[in-house]
């Protein structure tokens, strides 16, 4: 698709602009970027010492619950750090849309790979806590449920950057969607605690099979596709459906980009 050709044409110009996205966020501070790896891993330690210290809730079943859920919340951060600034670049960058001639389709991905950064810190934290408890991940499950991140992603972005960009309300609006997404997702909770056919409804939801996905690439040595079948085909069939369908939105909106912003 000509998405696909652009991106790869463009490739090592989005790998450039996402690393200097990444350091001006934080530009304006004396530690630069490492506030911006600081901050997710106090927040996610904070979880660990409330759930599992404090409130005890004891969701991890019999694996150790740093190993449990570290790999989750780390899917999760990043998941919902690239979705937002993904989502907003088109209004972050909208110099690049105005005044020369560029390929906005890549914006997205620019900001993608500025969150890259921060989710791959937090995915080898998870990886250090595990196999100090004795848990080493199949690397193999691994890579293949980052991939599908970065699949989702792409494909649910698609369709929120150019919505956001045409309706910046959308943008509030999208922050509530995944504050609530976060809370429906078993990221501090476990699936086991579901009882009824309801379970299956949380097993079909795409943010549920990315973080049960790689809680599997840490705590279980089987492929994640043998005992996940059908939600395996349900993820790609929504992914691939989003895809679509956002880059048809994305494709008829962009020529509406330059007037709104």
């Amino acid at each position: 698709m000509n998405f696909f050709k652009i991106l790869f044409k463009n490739r090592r110009l989005a790998l450039q602009l996402g690393k200097n996205d990444f350091r001006n966020r934080f530009a304006n501070t004396s530690l630069g970027s490492i506030w911006g790896f600081l901050q997710p891993f106090v927040f996610m330690m904070t979880y660990v010492i409330v759930f599992q210290y404090i409130l005890k809730t004891g969701s991890s079943g019999p694996y150790p619950y740093v190993v449990w859920f570290l790999p989750g919340m780390a899917m999760w951060m990043f998941c919902s750090d690239a979705i937002l600034q993904a989502s907003n670049s088109i209004r972050n960058y909208s110099y690049l849309v105005k005044k020369v001639v560029f390929p906005v389709d890549i914006i997205p991905i620019i900001s993608l790979t500025s969150s890259s950064f921060i989710g791959l810190f937090l995915f080898l934290i998870a990886t250090i806590a595990s196999i100090a408890f004795k848990y080493i991940p199949n690397v193999l499950n691994l890579v293949y449920i980052i991939f599908s991140a970065y699949c989702f992603i792409i494909a649910f972005t698609r369709f929120t950057s150019a919505l956001t960009t045409l309706v910046p309300d959308f943008a509030q609006l999208l922050n509530i969607l995944m504050q609530l997404f976060m809370w429906f997702t078993p990221i501090v909770w476990n699936l086991s605690m579901i009882e009824g056919k309801i379970i299956v409804l949380f097993k079909c939801f795409p943010f549920t099979y990315l973080v049960e996905g790689i809680r599997q690439a840490f705590i279980n040595s089987t492929i994640i596709t043998e005992h996940n079948g059908l939600y395996t085909f349900i993820f790609w069939g929504i992914t691939i459906f989003m895809f679509i369908w956002g880059n048809y939105i994305f494709k008829k909106s962009k020529k509406d980009f330059a007037d709104v912003l």
